[in-house]
C-alpha cells in the first residue's frame, strides 16, 4: 500500500482527519477474521499518511460494546477497545507495536520477538499527539452499538531504539490490527492475514507492505 508524503507542519492530532479528508486519503479496511474461535467482526478502517518528521493515523471503529479501563500510557490497552499498528521501520529485524485504546492511552514496544520487549517511557509516549472522540477519561465496559474514532500524530522519535530521520520512498513491513481481548465480545482483526491456527499478533513474518 503506497502511504502519500503531505507537505505540512501538523502538531495537533485533533486536525488529522481534516487533513486527510482535503488530501483525498482513503480509508483501508481491518476485515481479516484470521481465527474461527473469533467471529466477530466490528467496522474498522484506517488511513495513513506521513510528513517530514512523522506518521498520521486516523481510525475509525464501530463496534457493540466499548471499553477504556486504562488512562496512563503503557497499561493493558489491548484489553480494551484497542486500535495497533506494528512496523518495522528500521530495516532490521526490531518491530514496534503502537497500541491505542478508544481514548487515545497508548503502549509502544519494540523488539525482535512477542517475549522481552522493551517498553518506551512516557518521555517517549508523551511525543504522540492523540485526539478521540471519546475524550479521554477511562470507563468501564458500555454495552451497546457506539462509532468512535482516534487519530494519532506518530513523530519518528517514538521509534526509540533507532533514529529514523525520514521514511521517504522506505518500503516498511507493518499491520494494522482491532483488537478487545477484555470485552463481552473478544474479537482479533487485522489489516493483513495472519494464517496461523491461534491468535498472534506478533508476526512480523505476516506483515504487510507500506510504501511511503
Amino acid at each position: 500500500m503506497k502511504v502519500n508524503k503531505l507537505n505540512v507542519a501538523i502538531q495537533e492530532a485533533i486536525h488529522v482527519p481534516a487533513l486527510l479528508d482535503k488530501e483525498g486519503i482513503e480509508f483501508q479496511p481491518i476485515n481479516n477474521v484470521n481465527w474461527a474461535a473469533y467471529p466477530y467482526k466490528p467496522e474498522v478502517s484506517f488511513r495513513i499518511a506521513h510528513t517530514d518528521n512523522s506518521i498520521l493515523l486516523h481510525f475509525k471503529v464501530k463496534e457493540e460494546s466499548i471499553r477504556a479501563h486504562y488512562g496512563e500510557d503503557n497499561g493493558s490497552v489491548w484489553t480494551d477497545s484497542c486500535v495497533e499498528f506494528f512496523s518495522v521501520p528500521g530495516g532490521d529485524d526490531i518491530y514496534y507495536n503502537i497500541e491505542c485504546n478508544c481514548i487515545g492511552t497508548i503502549l509502544i514496544g519494540a523488539g525482535a520477538e512477542r517475549e522481552n520487549r522493551v517498553r518506551a517511557g512516557k518521555e517517549i509516549t508523551g511525543l504522540v499527539k492523540r485526539w478521540s472522540t471519546l475524550g479521554d477519561v477511562p470507563f468501564e465496559e458500555r454495552v451497546g452499538e457506539v462509532a468512535w474514532e482516534v487519530a494519532l500524530v506518530i513523530p519518528y522519535k517514538a521509534f526509540f531504539m533507532h533514529q529514523i530521520e525520514s521514511l521517504d520512498v522506505q518500503v516498511v513491513p507493518a499491520n494494522f490490527y482491532k483488537c478487545g481481548d477484555d470485552l463481552q465480545t473478544p474479537h482479533f482483526l487485522s489489516w493483513n492475514p495472519i494464517p496461523i491456527e491461534k491468535p498472534d499478533f506478533h508476526r512480523p513474518d505476516h506483515f504487510g507492505k507500506l510504501e511511503f
